[in-house]
């Protein structure tokens, strides 16, 4: 027997706008959709709105922001919307008076092939660590995070040059298909659940930070390309660059990397009038966009035109 679904979405950013459109296309009732409160942001500390709730007034949903999920007023809400399935794509952390309302379950959007790369990065983390597959998981909340009992999945191969930015959009729109699917599943009472395994090694999506963010540049050639290119465009890696007697913060979004024997120091940066490059272990790291201090992002042509680099200058 089909049900009559009535669906409360709960996202924040760009990804899940790109699900919750698909939703309505596809003309799915969608009661209410739940984002983050308006936050301060910019010089002039504007309050700015997420990008689910820029969609979502345009769509006329009705809206709910609140700052604390377990609120009487927040749950009252809720359930005065009278939904019967939750969906959750890049909100937070739900608690079990929530997930657990609806009758026909709340399920999350996790872009990984789960039980790996559980947590917060799971785009940023495959690409670092180099995997050369990942995609998108459906399953359904429970206690912990992102261990539920998985609904469907669908798998994507990673390029060896494709940047976090880049596998964040492809993902998007596979997840967007995915999300429809698992609907429809729902929808006709098909699902069939598979518990993820337990007492297995897997990989972690480790929150991004500054401390992990950061380049080393000891590391090896492959491992440095993969950091670059799994930070990019946000929150980009960093490092510190010494020249012409100063210290600077460096991001650096745009590598190739060049594999060559050679005696160079470690960190070494070899500059020409067109090319800068970072020699490490058994090559070097090709430099193509990087940002200084103060400074714009630009490419290394728009740099040499006006910065020049001492022979002894290095990457620390």
């Amino acid at each position: 027997m089909t049900k009559d679904l009535r669906i409360v979405f709960m996202g924040t950013p760009d990804f899940a706008v790109t699900i919750l459109k698909s939703l309505v296309e596809n003309n799915y009732n969608i009661v209410g959709v739940i984002t983050a409160p308006d936050k301060p942001a910019g010089r002039g500390r504007k309050l700015h709105k997420s990008a689910v709730k820029t969609y979502a007034e345009s769509a006329d949903l009705n809206i709910l922001q609140p700052t604390n999920l377990k609120s009487d007023a927040f749950i009252k809400e809720l359930n005065a919307l009278n939904a019967n399935l939750q969906i959750v794509v890049a909100f937070r952390m739900l608690p079990k008076v929530v997930w657990q309302m609806p009758e026909y379950g709340t399920f999350n959007l996790h872009a990984s092939l789960l039980p790996n790369y559980r947590g917060a990065a799971p785009i940023n983390w495959a690409i670092i660590n180099g995997e050369t597959k990942t995609g998108v998981s459906t399953f359904f909340i429970d206690e912990h995070i992102d261990t539920g009992e998985m609904i469907l999945q669908k798998e994507v191969d990673i390029s060896s040059n494709e940047t976090a930015g880049e596998l964040h959009d492809k993902l998007m729109h596979l997840g967007s298909n995915l999300v429809l699917e698992t609907v429809e599943l729902i929808k006709e009472g098909n699902v069939e659940t598979i518990p993820q395994p337990k007492n297995t090694e897997v990989k972690t999506a480790y929150k991004l930070n500054k401390d992990n963010s950061e380049i080393d540049w000891t590391d090896t050639l492959d491992n440095i390309y993969n950091k670059v290119r799994g930070l990019c465009p946000y929150p980009a890696a960093w490092c510190l660059m010494e020249n012409d007697g100063e210290q600077l913060n460096v991001k650096v979004y745009k590598v190739e990397k060049q594999e060559e024997d050679h005696d160079d120091d470690i960190g070494q940066i070899i500059s020409s009038k067109k090319s800068i490059k970072v020699a490490v272990k058994k090559g070097y790291i090709i430099l193509e966009e990087i940002k200084l201090p103060g400074k714009r992002k630009m490419d290394i042509i728009s740099l040499l035109n006006g910065y020049s680099f001492n022979t002894d200058a290095k990457m620390l």
